[in-house]
């Protein structure tokens, strides 16, 4: 499977979940550091339309990066626009300006929908948990993004204000390929401040 093709799955998945959340859910607690549901959503509505500024060649622009003042009607508007630049001819060929990542030069498409790719991954797992929802995913979805996971840069930068990740936490030896994801981007798998429902 291809990480453009990956990514659009794991992107509807997170649509899917936010299309369940209202506004009483967004003061839940997350798996994230410092967010609940609210702040969460914002963030990932801003980094759909940053991306997919970038994916344009507008990842300079501050404003792309914006949180979403009404991130449960923006989302999805949001999810649709990242998934159509990744997908425009000639993408791959370009160069994205990440300013979180590296602001003075563009990082390689290919690498930049690679995290994109994790960050919703994770970030799916991270709204499921804060809504006691399910969360899975295909398993050709997962086998694109591990190696990708386990190729992320770990360490001291991971405990910077604004770093993307927490540090890593020991993976389990029995770990999925899901809940190693998850584990190397510093979530416990054990967090349950909602637990899970059975639908």
């Amino acid at each position: 499977m291809r990480t453009i093709d990956a990514d659009q799955l794991a992107v509807h998945a997170t649509v899917t979940l936010v299309a369940r959340a209202t506004t009483a859910d967004l003061a839940l607690a997350t798996p994230c550091r410092d967010w609940d549901l609210g702040a969460l959503l914002a963030h990932m509505t801003a980094q759909h339309r940053g991306f997919a500024a970038a994916a344009a060649g507008h990842g300079a622009d501050p404003t792309a990066w914006q949180p979403a003042n009404n991130p449960l009607d923006e989302y999805a508007e949001a999810a649709d626009q990242v998934i159509a630049a990744f997908v425009e001819d000639g993408v791959l060929d370009r160069g994205f300006v990440l300013p979180e990542l590296a602001a003075d030069r563009p990082i390689p498409a290919a690498v930049a929908i690679g995290f994109h790719l994790v960050d919703y991954v994770v970030h799916g797992w991270d709204v499921a948990h804060a809504l006691g929802l399910p969360f899975a995913l295909p398993d050709d979805v997962l086998a694109v993004a591990l190696p990708i996971a386990r190729a992320l840069p770990d360490g001291a930068n991971r405990l910077a204000p604004g770093a993307a990740f927490a540090p890593g936490r020991p993976v389990p030896a029995d770990a999925d390929p899901l809940t190693e994801i998850i584990t190397r981007l510093g979530r416990s798998p054990n967090w349950n401040a909602n637990p899970i429902k059975s639908s």
